[in-house]
């Protein structure tokens, strides 16, 4: 079992990301200072955190420190690890926030949480998506999970617009602006992703996969022969 060919800068932009996601949810629910902060700024508007945004949150949380933890466990390439540019950006955002709590109040560090996602939903894809190109493969990447990624990423946009002409000011999904956001950036990234895996590079065949070009060429073969191209991997 290998995770070569999952970018390790987008499980990482996922665990953070999906981190500040959660806190901000649970601090718009639960919080009715927050919410009255909200609504003062709002003109006495609800915010639109809901349940479900806060069981999504932490349901996505959980799956992607169990995705983060199996690229530990299992086989990686020699030089797959994250890059600089995610560890600054980590380091970085971290430092604002701390920065944020010592000199700002509560709701503005919470809604800094929620630009820290935005960012991370904005340039996590990207990673991947030139891995992919590089490898001119999509093999050992789960198409499945852009499949979920862009259901749910579009009916997430749909809620938030349904929402807001619901309470009669469209304005409305603006202040939510992570929600807005994500749905928008995942819906853009999924359609790149569904074109290179189903358009662009069809051949399942992974030719980086050394093991199983190995093994195929000793088993031996009923026919007397193997053939290459008969290979394939999901």
């Amino acid at each position: 079992m290998r995770v070569e060919g999952l970018s390790i800068d987008f499980l990482v932009y996922n665990v953070y990301g999906f981190a500040c996601y959660a806190l901000f949810n649970t601090a718009f629910f639960f919080n009715k200072r927050i919410g009255d902060e909200y609504a003062r700024r709002n003109d006495g508007h609800e915010n639109l955190v809901r349940f479900n945004d806060l069981f999504f949150s932490y349901h996505a949380l959980v799956l992607s420190l169990v995705t983060f933890a199996q690229s530990f466990y299992y086989k990686r390439a020699p030089a797959q690890s994250s890059s600089r540019t995610s560890r600054v950006f980590f380091f970085g955002t971290l430092a604002s926030l701390a920065i944020s709590l010592m000199f700002s109040s509560i709701y503005n560090t919470v809604y800094l949480l929620s630009f820290i996602k935005l960012g991370c939903s904005m340039i996590k894809y990207i990673p991947q998506a030139w891995l992919n190109y590089q490898r001119k493969s999509t093999t050992g990447w789960s198409i499945h999970n852009i499949m979920l990624d862009f259901t749910g990423g579009t009916l997430s946009f749909a809620q938030l617009i349904l929402d807001a002409i619901r309470s009669g000011n469209v304005t409305e999904a603006l202040g939510n602006p992570v929600k807005f956001g994500m749905g928008l950036a995942s819906i853009g990234f999924d359609l790149v992703f569904l074109t290179q895996h189903f358009v662009l590079y069809t051949d399942r065949y992974d030719p980086q996969d050394i093991e199983a070009q190995v093994r195929c060429q000793s088993a031996p073969s009923t026919y007397g022969s193997t053939d290459s191209s008969d290979v394939s991997t999901f």
